[in-house]
């Protein structure tokens, strides 16, 4: 038994996990006790630059000042209700977030992957109600490729193997069609009346960052406007500034239907996620219909306004545009350098990815990790042999020079 005043070990810490937890995460060999801004320290004191965010979601940066005072404060006061009841905070966050984006009304939830179950039960919803669709008939296109959480909705829309395995029966309703691909899109949606929407990642994340063609979000928009089909944008890991913008879709005249935002949605403090759209589509849902317990919590909204105001204030957006395109400079100088070892450098903002030349199922792009994590930053793979890299987005020039000082020498140095 391992008292409160025992000293934790890295090697404990994950003995214990390994021992105790369920084996569904395969993380790096790294124990994060701190962080603070783009660094996050390890139990023995070991200092890394963060190039994983949390997935995006700490894109404030760790423990960031106001957004751990406003935590604090709320925490003090009051931090549940329940939708059993009002609270003095729930009605000024979603007018703030509404404001902000442009939408007439918002759904708070918790988790990312809530949002999307909320989205797909709106679209559903809006299908039978407004469009009339016949009941049941109701279709939901989704890209290929996509991820957007490991529920059975989300899996049952999954193209992953790793995913959806041993998992069905699975949702009925949803389609897929292959990603950035418009002709494809437009094939579907002109010959089924009975499609509700089409929900995409502006950028795919999970999938390795797969920016699409310019112009394909603008033509998702127009396509959906067409044939009265409604576009929900996941923006869950690519939104609150992430991509270089507020918002990915912000880059074309793309403004989705509905509008899916979690992660940053809180700096990475609680889980915090929300769902936008206007009233035609969100007042299909009634009393009773869908709720959850955490979702709107005083706390939860407090948070989220902080959060998204550090992120205006400190104009994050902006600061990922031009840190993005630094990164991807000099690691394209590196492939350049290292053709046998780096395939393609890719991304927007920065959400940037180096894709490893070698096959999906090598353990380059893992061991390539581990030489970083030794040196003194952290990434991690995703599909095998592409790496993602996307720090905190208050990272500045001295840092970003330093962390491509590391990625330089590992990746010059390293032996396949």
């Amino acid at each position: 038994m391992i008292s409160q005043m025992e000293e934790i070990t890295s090697a404990l810490a994950i003995e214990l996990e390994y021992k105790y937890g369920a084996h569904n995460y395969h993380p790096i060999p790294v124990v994060i006790d701190r962080g603070k801004g783009v660094y996050v320290w390890d139990v023995e004191g070991k200092k890394y630059f963060d190039f994983l965010s949390a997935y995006s979601a700490v894109n404030q940066g760790h423990c960031h000042p106001k957004i751990i005072n406003a935590l604090i404060g709320q925490a003090q006061k009051l931090t549940l209700t329940s939708r059993a009841f009002h609270n003095s905070v729930l009605g000024i966050f979603e007018r703030y977030i509404c404001e902000l984006f442009g939408y007439e009304r918002v759904l708070p939830m918790n988790t990312g992957v809530e949002g999307g179950e909320t989205a797909v039960k709106l679209a559903r919803k809006w299908a039978y109600e407004i469009k009339k669709i016949p009941q049941n008939q109701a279709i939901i296109l989704f890209a290929e490729n996509n991820f957007w959480g490991r529920t059975l909705a989300a899996i049952s829309s999954s193209t992953d193997p790793e995913s959806y395995t041993n998992y069905g029966p699975f949702l009925p309703g949803f389609q897929i069609i292959p990603y950035n691909d418009l002709a494809a899109l437009e094939a579907h949606l002109s010959s089924n009346p009975n499609i509700a929407a089409f929900m995409v990642e502006p950028i795919q994340g999970e999938a390795g960052v797969i920016v699409p063609d310019e112009g394909y979000l603008a033509g998702v928009r127009k396509l959906c406007t067409k044939y009265n089909v409604l576009f929900i944008a996941d923006e869950v890991q690519t939104g609150i500034g992430r991509s270089g913008k507020m918002l990915a879709t912000d880059y074309e005249d793309a403004r989705p239907d509905i509008l899916i935002l979690g992660k940053a949605l809180s700096g990475g403090v609680m889980p915090v996620s929300a769902v936008l759209a206007d009233s035609e589509v969100m007042l299909t849902i009634r009393p009773g219909q869908h709720g959850s317990t955490f979702g709107g919590n005083p706390l939860a909204c407090t948070v989220a306004m902080a959060a998204l105001r550090v992120v205006i204030d400190e104009d994050l957006p902006a600061n990922a545009r031009i840190m993005g395109e630094m990164f991807r400079q000099k690691m394209t100088e590196v492939m350049n350098q290292r053709p046998d070892l780096i395939s393609d450098v890719r991304g927007k903002g920065l959400l940037n990815a180096v894709q490893i030349n070698d096959s999906p199922d090598s353990k380059t792009a893992w061991n390539l990790c581990l030489s970083l994590k030794d040196k003194g930053l952290l990434a991690k793979p995703t599909h095998g042999n592409i790496i993602r890299f996307a720090p905190p987005l208050v990272i500045d020039k001295e840092q970003m020079q330093e962390a491509l000082d590391i990625l330089t020498e590992v990746f010059l140095e390293f032996k396949k």
